[in-house]
């Protein structure tokens, strides 16, 4: 069986501040370690439960966080960004089994370490089909269509918590509980990456393709801090604006979802204007 990861860094171990997950920082350098342990958990205990491939595909910001030179060498890594499904690249392959999504956290607006959609501030909220939608909920949306199940959630307390309403046979791992956006009580890397594998290996119980599932046609509702910001968004085809700060499109089914929402999320992010937004 082949099993895919989509890895984000928010929900990591030890995690809880912005230049924790910033490209460049100090911070960032030094919480590379703890996020590429907590994916080491999820490789190992996938291989220990009878995976015969593991792919992790980066999902992080620049997507190229996880230190490659100290991955688990039973697996192979998709980094660098610009790809068609964004974090959960190479589900489309048609050979992948389960999914587990690593270090993941809350929605826009939502009590969370970190929390945010997408953008780490400028969108405050997120609905797919009038119920709020974090990163997980949206993607999966997407890993249904191809008929590959969430197995495996870790990230904070809370995004645990999320993960119940859209995977809700996956397993779950909490590595901190919530506090604030920007606090949390942490696990250390050598607790975490136990628990992780420990619920990875248990997860192949859950993998194998199913069915895929159409849920269109899907709509994407979008608020934003800034009236401009909205107006940026609905000169995509297909977006309009609905309110002063919304913005809603509709798609046919989840590929088309999620490339449109990465879309809007572009057009919104090359509006924002300095510390004004």
């Amino acid at each position: 069986m082949k099993i895919l990861i989509s890895a984000d860094m928010e929900g990591a171990t030890g995690v809880t501040w912005p230049a924790d997950v910033e490209p460049g920082t100090e911070q960032w350098q030094r919480c590379r370690s703890m996020f590429t342990s907590d994916v080491n958990g999820a490789i190992e205990g996938f291989f220990a439960g009878g995976a015969g491939e593991v792919m992790v595909n980066e999902a992080h910001a620049t997507m190229r966080n996880l230190l490659l030179e100290h991955l688990d060498d039973r697996a192979v890594m998709l980094t660098g960004r610009h790809k068609d499904l964004s974090m959960v690249e190479g589900v489309q392959s048609g050979d992948v089994d389960a999914i587990a999504f690593v270090g993941y956290h809350c929605g826009a607006g939502d009590e969370g370490v970190l929390a945010h959609t997408y953008l780490p501030n400028s969108i405050t909220g997120v609905w797919l089909n009038g119920e709020p939608a974090s990163e997980g909920r949206l993607n999966s949306f997407v890993v249904a269509e191809y008929g590959v199940p969430v197995v495996l959630v870790t990230g904070d307390d809370r995004a645990c918590a999320d993960a119940a309403a859209y995977a809700p046979d996956a397993r779950t791992v909490a590595v901190k509980d919530y506090v604030s956006r920007y606090a949390a009580v942490c696990r250390t890397p050598a607790r975490t990456r136990a628990d992780i594998a420990a619920a990875a290996q248990a997860s192949m119980a859950l993998a194998g393709r199913t069915e895929p599932v159409r849920h269109g046609p899907l709509t994407v509702e979008v608020e934003v801090d800034a009236a401009h910001l909205a107006g940026a968004a609905a000169t995509a085809p297909g977006v309009e604006q609905v309110g002063e700060r919304r913005v809603r499109s509709t798609s046919p089914d989840a590929y088309e979802m999620i490339r449109c929402f990465k879309t809007v999320a572009t057009l919104i992010s090359s509006a924002v204007e300095s510390r004004y937004g």
